[in-house]
């Protein structure tokens, strides 16, 4: 049976590993033509020529999204070449937990919010005109479940990831009636290389998630090319994470005081 996807056009940012680069790989199996966009440029020619070797379509373009003539660049690039792009899958970002003193004002916090949340509002503005004028296309947005609740270390990424959620409703209101799908993914702790410079905090070492609780990368990728194909307004994994966000907000007193007694009290050591 031929895929809902094939020949669709998918545009992924962030795609030179993890959710990015699964979901290519998934994308591609599905008959899609996969452009891959990222700063890791020999990850990307690597990754096009891993799709290509099976039997799929891939190109790869190297693109820093906190720069807007990159962004509108690489946009222009996609519509050169292929001349349509179906689905964008806003994938970029990266992490960094500690507590709000300790972050690098450039580096930990410019930089985090330029990536995660401008550069993802950037390379939206950049493809929308062409999705409302085919009055036909589909944007995901990666979030995270800390664009539902805010724990300590995530003050600045969890800030990204309301705003992300923000702006994924939002904009789904705005564009709705003309043909334009607007969906957001927000998964819990993944084993993939974002744990990995998220930095070293004695908070993060004593507290790590249970593998039970961590979810693989092809899992995640599985269900964003899932909501691809099956339009959702959002899509939360795992879903259990539902109940953790029904009480933060009927009991939030209550969650705070958990949070400050178990967490926040032992490992913040000040002076």
């Amino acid at each position: 049976m031929k895929s809902k996807l094939a020949n669709r056009v998918v545009l992924i940012t962030g795609a030179s590993s993890g959710f990015g680069a699964d979901a290519a790989r998934l994308f591609a199996r599905q008959g899609c033509r996969v452009v891959l966009a990222a700063r890791r440029l020999d990850r990307l020619q690597a990754l096009a020529e891993e799709v290509r070797s099976a039997g799929g379509e891939a190109l790869a373009v190297p693109v820093d999204v906190t720069r807007r003539e990159e962004v509108e660049a690489m946009v222009k690039t996609v519509l050169d070449v292929y001349g349509q792009i179906d689905i964008l899958f806003n994938n970029a970002g990266f992490g960094r937990l500690d507590w709000l003193e300790a972050l690098e004002p450039e580096r930990d916090i410019e930089t985090q919010i330029a990536v995660n949340l401008t550069g993802l509002i950037l390379v939206t503005r950049a493809v929308l005109p062409h999705m409302l004028a085919r009055r036909s296309g589909h944007i995901l947005h990666m979030a995270s479940v800390a664009g539902y609740i805010a724990a300590p270390l995530y003050s600045v990424y969890a800030a990204t990831k309301f705003g992300v959620r923000a702006f994924t409703d939002a904009l789904r209101r705005e564009v709705a009636p003309f043909g334009v799908r607007v969906s957001g993914i927000y998964p819990g702790p993944a084993a993939t290389e974002f744990g990995q410079h998220t930095g070293n905090n004695v908070l993060k070492r004593a507290f790590k998630a249970p593998k039970w609780m961590s979810l693989s990368s092809q899992t995640v990728a599985r269900r964003v090319v899932w909501l691809a194909a099956h339009p959702r307004r959002a899509v939360i994994l795992p879903g259990y994470y539902r109940i953790i966000f029904f009480f933060d907000a009927l009991l939030p007193g209550l969650v705070d005081w958990f949070i400050k007694t178990v967490f926040v009290r032992r490992f913040h050591r000040i002076g």
